[in-house]
Protein backbone atom coordinates (compact mmCIF):
# COMPACT_ATOMS: atom_id res chain seq x y z
CA UNK A 1 0.00 0.00 0.00
CA UNK A 2 1.34 3.42 -0.95
CA UNK A 3 2.48 5.54 1.96
CA UNK A 4 2.85 9.31 2.31
CA UNK A 5 6.25 9.19 0.58
CA UNK A 6 4.86 7.51 -2.53
CA UNK A 7 1.86 9.85 -2.63
CA UNK A 8 4.21 12.86 -2.41
CA UNK A 9 6.23 11.49 -5.33
CA UNK A 10 3.05 11.15 -7.43
CA UNK A 11 2.13 14.75 -6.66
CA UNK A 12 5.64 15.91 -7.59
CA UNK A 13 5.46 14.03 -10.91
CA UNK A 14 2.14 15.68 -11.72
CA UNK A 15 3.46 19.12 -10.74
CA UNK A 16 6.58 18.63 -12.85
CA UNK A 17 4.49 17.61 -15.85
CA UNK A 18 2.25 20.64 -15.38
CA UNK A 19 5.19 23.04 -15.19
CA UNK A 20 6.62 21.39 -18.28
CA UNK A 21 3.56 22.39 -20.24
CA UNK A 22 2.10 18.90 -20.50
CA UNK A 23 -1.10 19.44 -18.57
CA UNK A 24 -2.73 16.32 -20.04
CA UNK A 25 0.00 14.11 -18.59
CA UNK A 26 -0.21 15.98 -15.30
CA UNK A 27 -3.95 15.31 -15.21
CA UNK A 28 -3.38 11.65 -16.15
CA UNK A 29 -0.87 11.19 -13.34
CA UNK A 30 -3.25 12.83 -10.85
CA UNK A 31 -6.16 10.62 -11.95
CA UNK A 32 -4.03 7.46 -11.79
CA UNK A 33 -2.79 8.44 -8.32
CA UNK A 34 -6.38 9.00 -7.18
CA UNK A 35 -7.51 5.60 -8.43
CA UNK A 36 -4.37 4.01 -6.97
CA UNK A 37 -5.25 5.37 -3.52
CA UNK A 38 -8.85 4.20 -3.94
CA UNK A 39 -7.80 0.68 -5.03
CA UNK A 40 -5.24 0.30 -2.25
CA UNK A 41 -7.71 1.44 0.41
CA UNK A 42 -10.26 -1.12 -0.76
CA UNK A 43 -7.55 -3.78 -0.96
CA UNK A 44 -6.40 -3.11 2.59
CA UNK A 45 -9.98 -3.31 3.83
CA UNK A 46 -10.57 -6.62 2.03
CA UNK A 47 -7.30 -8.04 3.36
CA UNK A 48 -8.15 -7.07 6.94
CA UNK A 49 -11.62 -8.61 6.61
CA UNK A 50 -10.22 -11.86 5.17
CA UNK A 51 -7.77 -12.18 8.08
CA UNK A 52 -10.55 -11.59 10.60
CA UNK A 53 -12.79 -14.17 8.94
CA UNK A 54 -9.95 -16.70 8.81
CA UNK A 55 -9.52 -16.38 12.57
CA UNK A 56 -13.28 -16.79 13.11
CA UNK A 57 -13.35 -19.87 10.88
CA UNK A 58 -10.40 -21.41 12.73
CA UNK A 59 -11.98 -20.74 16.14
CA UNK A 60 -15.29 -22.24 14.99
CA UNK A 61 -13.61 -25.38 13.65
CA UNK A 62 -11.74 -25.74 16.97
CA UNK A 63 -15.07 -25.53 18.81
CA UNK A 64 -16.47 -28.10 16.37
CA UNK A 65 -13.59 -30.47 17.15
CA UNK A 66 -14.08 -30.00 20.89
CA UNK A 67 -17.80 -30.83 20.50
CA UNK A 68 -16.91 -33.92 18.49
CA UNK A 69 -14.54 -35.17 21.18
CA UNK A 70 -17.08 -34.57 23.95
CA UNK A 71 -19.80 -36.23 21.90
CA UNK A 72 -17.63 -39.30 21.25
CA UNK A 73 -16.73 -39.59 24.93
CA UNK A 74 -20.32 -39.30 26.13
CA UNK A 75 -21.58 -41.80 23.52
CA UNK A 76 -18.90 -44.27 24.60
CA UNK A 77 -19.86 -43.80 28.25
CA UNK A 78 -23.55 -44.29 27.39
CA UNK A 79 -22.83 -47.49 25.42
CA UNK A 80 -20.66 -48.90 28.22
CA UNK A 81 -23.22 -48.11 30.92
CA UNK A 82 -25.99 -49.56 28.75
CA UNK A 83 -24.05 -52.80 28.40
CA UNK A 84 -23.47 -52.96 32.15
CA UNK A 85 -27.13 -52.22 32.93
CA UNK A 86 -28.27 -55.39 31.16
CA UNK A 87 -26.37 -57.49 33.69
CA UNK A 88 -27.84 -55.76 36.76
CA UNK A 89 -30.47 -57.76 38.59
CA UNK A 90 -31.89 -55.03 40.82
CA UNK A 91 -34.64 -53.17 38.89
CA UNK A 92 -34.15 -49.83 40.66
CA UNK A 93 -30.42 -49.77 39.94
CA UNK A 94 -30.98 -50.84 36.34
CA UNK A 95 -33.66 -48.15 35.92
CA UNK A 96 -31.30 -45.48 37.30
CA UNK A 97 -28.54 -46.61 34.96
CA UNK A 98 -30.88 -46.66 31.96
CA UNK A 99 -32.08 -43.17 32.85
CA UNK A 100 -28.49 -41.98 32.93
CA UNK A 101 -27.90 -43.61 29.54
CA UNK A 102 -30.90 -41.75 28.10
CA UNK A 103 -29.62 -38.47 29.55
CA UNK A 104 -26.18 -38.99 28.03
CA UNK A 105 -27.61 -39.94 24.64
CA UNK A 106 -29.85 -36.88 24.67
CA UNK A 107 -26.80 -34.76 25.43
CA UNK A 108 -24.89 -36.44 22.58
CA UNK A 109 -27.81 -35.69 20.24
CA UNK A 110 -27.77 -32.05 21.37
CA UNK A 111 -24.06 -31.91 20.66
CA UNK A 112 -24.85 -33.06 17.11
CA UNK A 113 -27.47 -30.37 16.51
CA UNK A 114 -28.78 -27.62 18.75
CA UNK A 115 -30.89 -25.15 16.74
CA UNK A 116 -31.78 -23.21 19.87
CA UNK A 117 -28.24 -22.44 21.07
CA UNK A 118 -26.70 -22.64 17.59
CA UNK A 119 -23.67 -24.50 18.94
CA UNK A 120 -24.25 -28.10 17.80
CA UNK A 121 -21.79 -29.75 15.42
CA UNK A 122 -24.17 -29.20 12.49
CA UNK A 123 -24.57 -25.49 13.22
CA UNK A 124 -20.86 -25.02 13.91
CA UNK A 125 -19.93 -26.70 10.64
CA UNK A 126 -22.33 -24.49 8.70
CA UNK A 127 -21.00 -21.38 10.44
CA UNK A 128 -17.35 -22.31 9.83
CA UNK A 129 -18.01 -23.02 6.16
CA UNK A 130 -19.84 -19.69 5.85
CA UNK A 131 -16.85 -17.89 7.37
CA UNK A 132 -14.53 -19.69 4.94
CA UNK A 133 -16.68 -18.83 1.94
CA UNK A 134 -16.80 -15.14 2.89
CA UNK A 135 -13.07 -15.18 3.67
CA UNK A 136 -12.29 -16.57 0.21
CA UNK A 137 -14.52 -13.91 -1.34
CA UNK A 138 -12.70 -11.11 0.49
CA UNK A 139 -9.33 -12.64 -0.39
CA UNK A 140 -10.31 -12.71 -4.07
CA UNK A 141 -11.30 -9.04 -3.82
CA UNK A 142 -7.95 -8.24 -2.23
CA UNK A 143 -6.06 -9.89 -5.09
CA UNK A 144 -8.05 -7.98 -7.71
CA UNK A 145 -7.35 -4.69 -5.93
CA UNK A 146 -3.66 -5.60 -5.75
CA UNK A 147 -3.57 -6.19 -9.51
CA UNK A 148 -5.40 -2.92 -10.04
CA UNK A 149 -2.95 -1.03 -7.82
CA UNK A 150 0.02 -2.54 -9.67
CA UNK A 151 -1.47 -1.43 -13.01
CA UNK A 152 -2.06 2.11 -11.73
CA UNK A 153 1.52 2.28 -10.44
CA UNK A 154 2.86 1.15 -13.80
CA UNK A 155 0.68 3.77 -15.48
CA UNK A 156 2.12 6.51 -13.26
CA UNK A 157 5.67 5.39 -14.03
CA UNK A 158 4.97 5.37 -17.79
CA UNK A 159 3.34 8.81 -17.66
CA UNK A 160 6.29 10.17 -15.69
CA UNK A 161 8.64 8.64 -18.26
CA UNK A 162 6.82 10.52 -21.05
CA UNK A 163 7.45 13.78 -19.20
CA UNK A 164 11.18 13.00 -19.25
CA UNK A 165 11.51 11.45 -22.71
CA UNK A 166 8.72 13.18 -24.62
CA UNK A 167 7.68 9.82 -26.14
CA UNK A 168 3.93 10.08 -26.76
CA UNK A 169 3.57 6.30 -26.92
CA UNK A 170 4.39 6.13 -23.22
CA UNK A 171 1.39 8.31 -22.49
CA UNK A 172 -0.87 5.98 -24.42
CA UNK A 173 0.60 2.97 -22.63
CA UNK A 174 0.06 4.78 -19.33
CA UNK A 175 -3.60 5.30 -20.20
CA UNK A 176 -3.92 1.64 -21.16
CA UNK A 177 -2.39 0.59 -17.84
CA UNK A 178 -4.88 2.87 -16.10
CA UNK A 179 -7.79 1.21 -17.90
CA UNK A 180 -6.47 -2.22 -16.93
CA UNK A 181 -6.16 -1.06 -13.32
CA UNK A 182 -9.70 0.32 -13.43
CA UNK A 183 -10.97 -3.02 -14.80
CA UNK A 184 -9.29 -4.96 -11.98
CA UNK A 185 -10.69 -2.54 -9.42
CA UNK A 186 -14.18 -3.02 -10.83
CA UNK A 187 -13.72 -6.80 -10.65
CA UNK A 188 -12.66 -6.40 -7.02
CA UNK A 189 -15.79 -4.41 -6.19
CA UNK A 190 -18.43 -6.36 -8.09
CA UNK A 191 -17.08 -9.68 -9.41
CA UNK A 192 -13.87 -10.86 -7.69
CA UNK A 193 -14.29 -14.45 -8.95
CA UNK A 194 -15.11 -13.49 -12.55
CA UNK A 195 -11.58 -14.04 -13.86
CA UNK A 196 -11.32 -17.39 -12.06
CA UNK A 197 -14.58 -18.46 -13.67
CA UNK A 198 -13.33 -17.44 -17.12
CA UNK A 199 -10.03 -19.24 -16.63
CA UNK A 200 -11.76 -22.43 -15.49
CA UNK A 201 -14.22 -22.22 -18.38
CA UNK A 202 -11.41 -21.81 -20.93
CA UNK A 203 -9.42 -24.64 -19.32
CA UNK A 204 -12.48 -26.92 -19.54
CA UNK A 205 -12.63 -26.33 -23.28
Amino acid sequence: MAGPHENLEHAEHAEHASHGGNKKIALLISVLALFLAFSETLGKSAQTESISLNIKASDTWNFFQAKTIRQTNIRTAADNLSAIATSIDKPEIRAAMEKQVETWRATAARYESDPKEKDGRKELREQAEKYEHTRDYQLARYHQFEFGSAAFQIGIVLASAEVITGMVVLGWLSGLAGLIGFAFTCFGIWAPHALDFLLHASAAH
